[in-house]
């Protein structure tokens, strides 16, 4: 069978009405850029923010119409607020019923001057969610994430890790798990999971040299649903591994989510550091605490003589958390076994968990839940998914 393109889904939305209901949603230019892989279908629909609940039929029978199509396995369909699609989408009344949650977010890639929205939605079930984020790449920032996310769990806690970075997810290399996760009732996602954590990812939706090529709204959709429409159960916390960067998904997670706080990761040297405060300000600028600073490479001890090297410097995390006033959380050095644990899979927090490596990471999720701990959770509101 033929794979299905972009112009047959296309054709096909055009039977899908719009909310002006006289012409369809591709007419209205309500249809994201189309991306297709693996025989799933993945697009979002633009539609004025105060009428995203109220639209979600539509959304519905747009997933419906494409899952119908011949060689489509699957279909990810969100709905991307804009208030600029006000003119495409005309109000029919001013009052959207209540009891179900849409999506409310534009895609824009800066920190807005006015004050974060109250009411952020939370995730029934999830007690906290922390995001682990760094300035730049390279920095060893997943590593930390899923060791941080195991160190949680040794110390107690019921945990699972939300992979964040759409366009080069890490989650399924770093934590051993192939395959595809199912669905209940054709919508809701079952998480993977391996050393006694949940995750999520878009590495299992997507085979992992496919390029996703996709703009800010698609990725702030596709975030959420993976956030909010994934059977977490119940868990203490999840841990938020960021891409790199200060981008669409790092802002739509401190304007979309209540975060409990970020964990910022740097290595010693001053360029790290200094796109590490980047990615400190827009937490604090979007009122997210931060929970500290990890420096990572910290220093490499030599296998064979035992002797310390500082590669990269030494110290430089700690002193920029006592200069902007931020707890240190701790210093991971370079080792082999952490580069091979995290190639293979395995990584050092469960395949040595009695190390002393282990025990340093196992030390800053202590530091880190103590202060999660210490703050009042509200209680997250119920959402109903249709």
């Amino acid at each position: 069978m033929a794979d299905v393109t972009k112009e047959q889904v296309l054709e096909t939305l055009k039977t899908v009405r719009g909310p002006d209901l006289e012409h369809d949603i591709v007419e209205l230019g309500m249809v994201s850029d189309v991306f297709i892989s693996d025989g799933k279908v993945y697009f979002s629909i633009t539609v004025p923010a105060d009428r995203a609940r109220e639209l979600e039929p539509m959304r519905l029978a747009a997933e419906r119409v494409i899952k119908e199509m011949p060689g489509v396995k699957g279909a990810l369909v969100t709905l991307t607020a804009d208030k600029k699609a006000a003119a495409a989408a005309p109000a029919a009344r001013p009052n959207p019923p209540h009891g179900h949650a849409g999506h409310d977010h534009a895609g824009h890639a800066h920190v807005p001057q006015q004050p974060p929205r109250a009411g952020k939605i939370g995730v029934p079930g999830i007690g906290a969610i922390i995001a682990v984020a760094s300035g730049k790449g390279g920095v060893g920032k997943s590593t930390t994430a899923v060791n941080l996310a195991l160190g949680l769990l040794a110390n107690g806690l019921r945990v699972g890790i939300l992979d964040a970075d759409i366009y080069g997810p890490s989650m399924p290399r770093l934590l051993k798990i192939s395959g595809r996760p199912t669905q209940i009732d054709g919508r809701i996602i079952n998480p993977m999971e391996n050393y006694g954590l949940k995750v999520m990812s878009m590495g299992f939706l997507v085979d992992e040299e496919t390029a996703m090529i996709w703009r800010g709204p698609m990725v702030q959709s596709a975030l959420l649903q993976m956030l909010r429409e994934v059977a977490w159960g119940e868990l203490d916390v999840l841990v938020v591994d960021m891409p790199p960067g200060t981008g669409d998904a790092q802002l739509t997670m401190a304007q979309q989510v209540p975060l409990a706080g970020a964990v910022i990761v740097s290595t010693p040297q001053d360029l790290a550091l200094i796109d590490a405060r980047k990615g400190l300000n827009m937490f604090r600028k979007v009122e997210v605490p931060v929970l500290g600073i990890v420096e990572n490479m910290s220093y490499f001890i030599a296998p064979d003589t035992g002797t310390r090297y500082d590669i990269f410097g030494h110290g430089g995390a700690r002193k920029e958390a006592e200069r902007i006033g931020v707890p240190f959380l701790g210093e991971v050095p370079l080792t082999m076994n952490i580069r091979e644990t995290s190639d293979a899979g395995t990584p050092l927090v469960a395949s040595e968990p009695n190390g002393v490596v282990a025990g340093i990471y196992r030390g800053i999720a202590a530091k880190v839940w103590e202060q999660v701990a210490g703050k009042s959770q509200r209680p997250a509101p119920t959402i109903v998914f249709e």
